[in-house]
Formats: C-alpha cells, structure tokens, sequence
C-alpha cells in the first residue's frame, strides 16, 4: 500500500483532467485505523462533510460503525437513504432549515435523527415545529471550548439551555456537543495538554448536570486533530472527519497519525507560456483555494513552485526546462481535501492500478429530495 508509485494509473488515455481519484484500500485503511484507535466503532460519530458519498458512508457500517454526524439536511438525507441508524445535524438549523430538519424526521421514521443548538430562542422554535407536528426533536447543546465559531461557553448559560430543552415537552435533551478544530499545535504532546485543558469544562458542565439530576449527557467530541484524544476517554464519542480521505494539510501537520491520503487529483499540464512555467488544469474550481500555497503537493513533480492561481489554472515555477510537455499527467495530494470534493460530481475509485467505480458526491448539493 505504501510502494513509492501507489497513486499511478495503468490506463490514463479516456481520463478526463482534472478528476479526484478515490484510492478504496486506502480508505479502508483509514476507516479500520479509525476502529482500532477507538477501541472498536462504538465511540465514533465520524462526520461524512469530507466525502458526501453513500459508498464511503456503507464501508465504515460495514466496519460496525452506526452513528454520523453531518453538516447539512442533504448529508443528512443521503445517510437516512443508506439506513444509518443515528444521524446528528451538527449545524443548527435555522430558518428554512428547521422545517426542512421536521420533514427529514417524517419522511425517515426509523431513523434517530438529531440536531445542535445554542440558545433558548432557537431551542423553542425547533419546539413549536414539535408540537405542532406531533413529534419529539433531539438536541444536543453545542458548546464553545475556544474556537469562537458556534456554540456558548460551557457556563451556567449552557447548564440553563440544558435544564431548559429537558423540560420542553417537545424536546429531548441527547448532550453535549464540543467541537475544537483550533486545536492544531504539531506537538502531539502539547497538542493532548491544550485538548484536556479545553474539555476540562465540558467535564465540569457535565458533573454540574449531574448533579442537578437532569438526563445524563451523552457526549460528542473533537474533530480530526484530537481524534487521538477523545477517542480514548471514557463515556465520550469522537467525531473525526477528514480521517476518512487524508489530505497534506492535516498530514504534514501530524505526521505522527497512521491515516493514509486516499484522495489524489489527476491532472496535465496544459502550457508552457515562457521557460521555467508550467500551467496545469487545477484552477479554483478543481481544489479548495483558500490555502496558502502549496495548495496541492504534487506526488509526480519534484521543484516546482506554485506562483499563482485562476479559475482554471494553477501555475508552477519548475527548474528542468526539458523534462515536461504539454499534455505531461501528474498527480497531486489536496492540501484541504473537504471542499475539494465538494467539486467534484464524482470520484474516480481506484483499485490496483485501474478505474473500478464511479462514486456520486451525491450530498454536494444543498438539496436532495428535502
């Protein structure tokens, strides 16, 4: 799995370029690394943003794995068609969204649907649609361990929203939600001390709950970087993400992680204006451009710098003047692989050397059916 050309194809003449090719016993790789690190699937909630597809979403449930959390009602949907039992919205719905969330809950009645919240207003809108749909929403309170992204601070304010949600008759209070993607210090070590410092408070919240003989919470945890904490912690559940695929952005920051890439862009170089520059297919719209440069790290290219980026093209500053033709393939590992998905309708599947499958990124748009 580790031979220096694993990423080459055998037969590249009908590829079109750019594609984003799926490595499959990579990922299974990932998804089993993933197990064997949480003692098993019963602690894991991975999060499908990264890859959107049902094909990935069926190999980690054949792993055992019956829980995910997502980011949108079409992730959401796609896991309900591929009868995952328990399915957390892991953003809180608002406006549209909330009733788009009620109908998900009709029109999937086997399946355990919840949803992230973080204040009382939304908390009782999300209520209302309850009542008066006749059913029981499942929340869980999203707290702010220092991300400042979403959530409230795991206070009094959070213990009150709790106490809140469990007396609604329309509502189930499920627990405590703590995402803590800042946390990205390369140090394994200090990396473990700043993730224990952050969730000391959520530990904190949780024994304060208790102690108010409120419904005991179960607890969701972390992302990607402090997998390898949550996933050992008693009584708590990990939700990674990116684990699934990899990408050079969490790779080269934590090397340490025994995840493989299992997602590779295929591209060619489509000019040569002057000497020492290489234009390649890989543009704005082929891989996520919010990332300094290197922005991708090429697997077949060696001194080649990335100077600029359009649409359609990226460009590379490359000092064998010689060695490269238009129409040359090569091939290149996403800094941040979730977005670079996102733009693709399909992934190429790759099994020893050759296209296997083609797999939909069905939940890349907002709307599937709901």
């Amino acid at each position: 799995m580790n031979h220096t050309n694993w990423y080459l194809l055998n037969n590249t003449e009908e590829i079109i370029s750019p594609s984003l090719l799926i490595y499959k016993d990579r990922v299974i790789h990932n998804i089993d690394t993933m197990v064997r690190m949480a003692n098993g699937p019963d602690n894991l909630r991975p999060h499908i943003k990264t890859h959107k597809t049902a094909e990935i979403i069926r190999l980690q449930m054949d792993q055992g794995i019956d829980k995910f959390k997502c980011a949108t009602i079409a992730e959401a949907e796609l896991l309900a068609v591929c009868k995952a039992p328990d399915v957390l919205l892991a953003m809180q719905p608002v406006g549209a969204n909330m009733n788009r969330f009620v109908s998900l809950i009709k029109k999937f009645p086997d399946v355990h649907f919840s949803a992230l919240t973080d204040n009382i207003e939304t908390a009782d809108l999300l209520g209302d649609l309850g009542t008066q749909n006749r059913l029981k929403l499942h929340l869980y309170i999203d707290l702010n361990v220092g991300m400042n992204r979403t959530g409230i601070p795991a206070n009094d304010e959070a213990l009150n929203l709790y106490k809140h949600i469990a007396d609604h008759p329309s509502l189930e209070i499920e627990g405590l939600h703590a995402y803590d993607g800042h946390l990205r210090n390369p140090d394994p070590e200090a990396r473990k001390k700043d993730c224990d410092e952050a969730f000391e408070k959520v530990l904190s919240l949780r024994d304060r709950i208790l102690q108010e003989s409120l419904p005991t919470p179960k607890i969701i945890a972390g992302g990607s970087p402090t997998f390898p904490y949550h996933c050992k912690r008693e009584n708590v559940i990990a939700s990674p993400g990116t684990t699934l695929l990899w990408d050079t952005g969490y790779g080269n920051l934590f090397p340490e992680m025994d995840f493989l890439p299992a997602a590779v862009l295929f591209t060619r170089v489509i000019s040569k204006p002057k000497a020492g520059i290489l234009c390649f297919d890989l543009g704005h719209k082929s891989i996520a451009p919010e990332m300094p440069f290197p922005r991708v790290d090429f697997l077949s290219l060696e001194h080649g710098k990335q100077l600029s980026q359009s649409e359609e093209h990226l460009v590379v500053e490359y000092d064998d003047l010689k060695a490269e033709k238009v129409g040359a393939e090569h091939y290149a590992i996403p800094k941040h692989i979730c977005p670079t998905v996102a733009k693709y309708d399909e992934l190429l599947v790759v099994e020893n050397g050759n296209i296997t499958d083609h797999w939909k990124v069905v939940a890349r748009s907002n709307k599937i059916t709901i």
